[in-house]
């Protein structure tokens, strides 16, 4: 337990995930319980030396190799937690928070929800989030990986739902969907949203997206946008400075859209007369 004298503060604990780095700078999440150990080719790393070290401590293996120990980013959790659904890549979740236009109490509701990361990703930014999901097992597998990462207190809830039939909850201020085919959802959702609140897809392919937009179009959306997010990384070590050979290029395409109040709509609202006075 950390005292409030410590000079280095945040020390781990039981029960907490942490990241093992070995010297190849492979990374291995663990969750740490008294008494146990991982095995690794690069040898074995007794839990109890991990238990009170401060983070960015090493510890040693059984083969005298060095594990730097971490508490893991979410990037890392989503990387490396168990997934029964392709998850999506972190770089592109940082491009959904932004082009969403996710803050802290929006209602948020999200379909498709796979394994969690995208959950985890809306409730990091401090959205309150509502999940349908088809499968079964796909939502007991994110109940259990946002719980692990955010604890039981988080504002989630997953309903095994087919949003293609339908949104119980009214007032969103944003949709989320990672669907195969998420004009079937533009309905319910336009019914679901507040006035002025995004819609947001992501798709794989170049088809679904043109699918999208015309059906978009079709109905009270409107400023709609396509992009996608290609992540290079570069490899810098003293004078060999050069773009790495591999890079995550296309995962996905994101599509966003407004929802719009139709003109005749504004003109019926106006034909009501208002309560009292």
């Amino acid at each position: 337990m950390t005292s409030s004298t410590d000079p280095l503060p945040g020390r781990l604990s039981a029960g907490e995930r942490v990241l093992l780095v070995d010297p190849k700078e492979r990374r291995y999440l663990v969750t740490l319980h008294p008494g146990a150990a991982f095995h690794t080719h690069s040898g074995i790393v007794a839990h109890d030396d991990v238990i009170g070290q401060v983070e960015g401590s090493t510890v040693g293996a059984t083969t005298g190799r060095r594990f730097v120990v971490l508490r893991p980013t979410l990037a890392d959790v989503v990387l490396k937690m168990p997934r029964g659904a392709q998850v999506i890549y972190p770089k592109d979740l940082g491009a959904i928070l932004i082009a969403a236009d996710i803050g802290p109490g929006m209602r948020v509701l999200e379909a498709g929800v796979g394994s969690g990361a995208l959950s985890m990703a809306l409730l990091r930014a401090g959205a309150d989030v509502v999940g349908y999901e088809v499968r079964a097992d796909f939502a007991a597998g994110a109940r259990a990986n946002v719980a692990a990462w955010a604890g039981p207190d988080a504002t989630y809830r997953v309903e095994e739902r087919d949003v293609y039939q339908g949104i119980e909850e009214r007032g969103i201020d944003r949709v989320v969907l990672d669907l195969p085919e998420p004009w079937r959802a533009l309905g319910p959702a336009a019914e679901a949203m507040r006035p002025g609140g995004i819609l947001l897809s992501y798709l794989p392919s170049i088809t679904q997206v043109a699918t999208l937009r015309a059906a978009l179009a079709a109905r009270s959306f409107g400023m709609a946008e396509t992009s996608e997010v290609l992540r290079r990384t570069w490899h810098v070590e003293e004078r060999s400075v050069r773009p790495d050979h591999r890079m995550v290029a296309h995962t996905g395409f994101i599509t966003t859209a407004r929802l719009l109040v139709a003109p005749e709509d504004i003109e019926s609202s106006e034909d009501i007369e208002p309560s009292g006075g």
